[in-house]
């Protein structure tokens, strides 16, 4: 199943936010969206778990239009996809209770009843299979019992990332899931990563981190002022781009300092005006 935005637009407050951008997720491969900050990578990730409805353009899995579907219909399309955001939102709890809770929330009421009833009066069997494999695939099976608020900040985040994969959606949306952790959190979630899109799963990835996306992606996506310059393999999106802004992007040379972005050359705009510009200017 393929899950796909096409020519989505989206403003906040009058604010262009996202301008005819067009994504597509399939299973198995990992696209990664890279650019500088503002310019759209969590609203599209957004738009694509269905948590919000474009301005224009679609959002359609397998070919239909989730905001054409009736509402169940479209819950049912949600529940095929989970997203872990950058803040790991955490409960006082252990981290196997952390990790079910996206299980325990797509049961229905009676299924949840009997789940409770089930801890308070039958034996300990442990969490359940999904949860389970989540917290070892990210190196947490020793500390399910342990409470969530005790954990690292790195330890958090693998925690996150769990608790999106043990409902074991088709396609994964993950907003900066590595941003100001040490390389050893960073390196497990990145061998999860991988390892999910091995199982099958299609992964959208949004980060800051250049040599992250080379490394994991199958596919790289440059957005800039709302708007994609350029997107493909990443040797070639970050050995030899086509557009010169990105190229000066992933030399680390684009500086994007206003809320509009000058798409011409490296010459600076007038005055008090926004640009791009390079810092050899």
């Amino acid at each position: 199943m393929t899950l796909r935005a096409t020519d989505v637009s989206m403003a906040f407050d009058g604010d262009e936010v996202l301008e005819n951008v067009s994504l597509e997720a399939s299973p198995g491969e990992i696209v990664t969206l890279v650019g500088p900050s503002g310019t759209g990578k969590t609203t599209l990730l957004r738009l694509l778990a269905l948590f919000e409805r474009p301005d224009a353009g679609t959002v359609s899995w397998d070919g239909e239009d989730a905001w054409a579907l009736g509402e169940d219909e479209r819950l049912s399309v949600r529940r095929r996809l989970s997203m872990a955001f950058q803040e790991p939102s955490l409960f006082n709890a252990p981290v196997a209770r952390n990790v079910a809770y996206g299980l325990r929330v797509r049961q229905g009421w009676a299924s949840r009843a009997r789940s409770a009833l089930g801890r308070l009066v039958g034996p300990d069997t442990g969490p359940p299979e999904a949860v389970a494999a989540a917290l070892e695939r990210v190196g947490l099976g020793d500390k399910r019992d342990q409470n969530a608020l005790s954990l690292s900040g790195g330890e958090a985040q693998r925690v996150a990332f769990a608790r999106a994969l043990a409902v074991e959606p088709e396609i994964l949306l993950l907003d900066e899931p590595t941003s100001n952790l040490d390389p050893r959190n960073t390196a497990v979630l990145e061998e999860a990563i991988l390892d999910a899109a091995e199982d099958g799963v299609g992964v959208v990835v949004a980060t800051h981190d250049m040599h992250q996306a080379e490394r994991i992606s199958d596919r790289v996506v440059f957005l800039l002022d709302g708007e994609t310059v350029e997107s493909g393999p990443p040797e070639r999106i970050f050995d030899d781009p086509d557009d010169p802004r990105t190229r000066r992007f992933v030399r680390g040379e684009l500086l994007y300092d206003a809320d509009e972005v000058d798409e011409g050359s490296t010459e600076q705009n007038s005055p008090g005006s926004g640009r791009v510009s390079s810092q050899s200017e």
